[in-house]
């Protein structure tokens, strides 16, 4: 069996979310190509080399740099802070590897396009992670609108809410800075949505967007600080640079329009990831805290039995199942990672486009931008 290398770049939530993904793939899935946890990377020696051994890493280093060129690895998986993204993925394109990258993309469009095109130019596999595209429930989803059950599509609502800042005393995380995180939800949250939207609905044409900013000063994070929980240090406070809200319509090329909500100040919301697609035949409904279910309703059901139904997608012949557990069995977060692995390395195999990639990733980042722009300049926004 082909082996291939792999280094990782960040340690943190996502690092342990990949290590999983790397390790579990080849157990359920039969592969042609085999992962080798060859290097994790990280700034933190110590911390680094426990991370290391707990997932099976066998070297560290603590400069990425040295990572990327070294012949003897074929893919470099990006987990760090979106600010590091575009100079790593355009270091280890031009060497030669592929990119198996964290979301949001980059800190802008530009930058996005550049990856994209540097990706194209060295001729190598990339894949950005948007794993809810592997959930099979969304799947599912997206076989009843190729299959002409929702029909013509007239409306798509998506909300993506969480609860995690609301204390004013939750530290001054990178998230909550421009120059670190891009934007504040509305680059990662509604990141994950427009992908679903553009995967589901089709190309947005056209944007109209406001954000808000409910706390602008936090307390500064101590070393241990990371997402989803935080520590602070003394009583220093520093500026949060990002929305904390935003709220944005748009039209869809194909003549629908939709409405994208995302927030990290909604409690009790810990991670709704929402939509909603009615059409003139049907509609569709998907909770990310209930994964595995969709809601379907149909207008072809007889009148006196209508109403929405909830599929549990847990059957073999639901995508990616029948390598799972028998049907019942629900699966979770961390399969959708594994999931996207195995059809990585699928793609690396076969040398096929795996898809969302850099590509779908640089359309995002296009839609996102403009919906700051509009936010900024009060006016819609339309997309070139």
């Amino acid at each position: 069996m082909k082996k291939l290398n792999v280094a990782i770049i960040g340690y943190k939530f996502m690092g342990k979310a990949h290590s999983n993904a790397w390790r579990k793939a080849p157990y359920f899935f039969d592969l042609n190509a085999e992962p080798v946890l060859k290097v994790a990377c990280g700034r933190h020696e110590a911390s680094l080399k426990e991370f290391a051994d707990r997932w099976g890493w066998e070297e560290i280093e603590t400069d990425w740099r040295n990572a990327v060129v070294r012949d003897d690895i074929d893919i470099v998986d990006i987990g760090v802070p979106t600010a590091l993204h575009h100079e790593i993925a355009i270091e280890a394109a031009k060497a030669g590897k592929h990119l198996f990258c964290e979301k949001p993309m980059a800190l802008s469009y530009g930058q996005a396009k550049e990856m994209y095109e540097v990706a194209e130019a060295n001729n190598v596999k990339h894949y950005l992670n948007h794993n809810y595209r592997r959930c099979p429930a969304v799947l599912l989803a997206k076989q009843l609108i190729d299959d002409g059950e929702v029909g013509r599509i007239f409306h798509w609502r998506g909300a993506y809410l969480q609860d995690w800042i609301v204390d004013p005393n939750f530290p001054l995380t990178w998230h909550l800075k421009k120059e670190h995180a891009g934007a504040g939800p509305h680059w990662d949250l509604n990141s994950h949505s427009v992908d679903l939207a553009r995967f589901l609905i089709g190309e947005v044409k056209s944007v109209t967007c406001m954000t808000a900013q409910f706390i602008k000063e936090r307390p500064l994070p101590d070393e241990g600080a990371a997402t989803f929980k935080g520590g602070t240090k003394g009583t220093e406070t520093g500026t949060v640079t990002v929305e904390d809200a935003a709220s944005m319509l748009v039209a869809f090329e194909n003549g629908a329009m939709g409405s994208f909500e995302s927030s990290r100040f909604a409690p009790g919301r810990k991670n709704y990831n929402y939509f909603e697609i009615y059409g003139d035949k049907g509609s569709i409904v998907f909770n990310l805290e209930r994964m595995n279910e969709l809601q379907f309703y149909s207008n072809d059901d007889p009148e006196f039995a209508r109403g929405f139904r909830t599929i549990l997608a847990t059957e073999g012949c639901h995508q990616y199942i029948a390598n799972w557990w028998p049907p019942g069995h629900i699966i979770g977060y961390e399969h959708e990672f594994v999931h996207a692995v195995v059809d990585f390395l699928n793609a690396i195999d076969n040398n096929e486009v795996i898809e969302p990639n850099f590509y779908d990733g640089m359309k995002t980042m296009q839609i996102l931008e403009a919906g700051l722009q509009s936010a900024a300049e009060g006016k819609q926004v339309e997309l070139g």
